[in-house]
């Protein structure tokens, strides 16, 4: 059973979030990766958080540009742990989705890494797992 559910919005996410598969692959962790958006799949992507837990995952991984509700989103779903991965996307590069993951409701608690530093994302994922 994979360890880290990797989540991104978007297909065009996917090079972005890519660094973070290849740490974990390199630390012999197992995960899985989708394609599901906060905004245009809500219920899909509710059921996938709701039910990581009971599929064996221990930390999620969810990347997202712009405003960025994914991680925040995936948070208020689960008591696992989830790191945002902010992505440097639209006018302001990404700054925006950094704020918008750092700065999640109390209650709403995501790990949050640098903008675009899917690496860190995943080694952190090591970190949680090991603990």
């Amino acid at each position: 059973m994979p360890d880290v559910l990797i989540l991104v919005g978007s297909e065009s996410d996917k090079p972005r979030i890519e660094p973070a598969c290849d740490v974990l692959s390199k630390a012999g962790v197992s995960y899985a990766f989708h394609v599901s958006s906060a905004h245009r799949q809500p219920d899909q992507t509710a059921q996938l958080v709701k039910d990581a837990r009971g599929k064996g995952f221990r930390v999620v991984i969810a990347g997202a540009g712009l405003s960025a509700a994914l991680p925040g989103y995936a948070a208020s779903l689960t008591d696992l742990p989830v790191i945002g991965v902010p992505f440097a996307v639209g006018p302001l590069n990404g700054l925006d989705a950094l704020l918008a993951t750092a700065q999640v409701p109390e209650g709403v608690p995501v790990a949050t890494v640098g903008i675009d530093n899917a690496k860190n994302a995943a080694l952190l994922a090591i970190r949680i797992l090991k603990a």
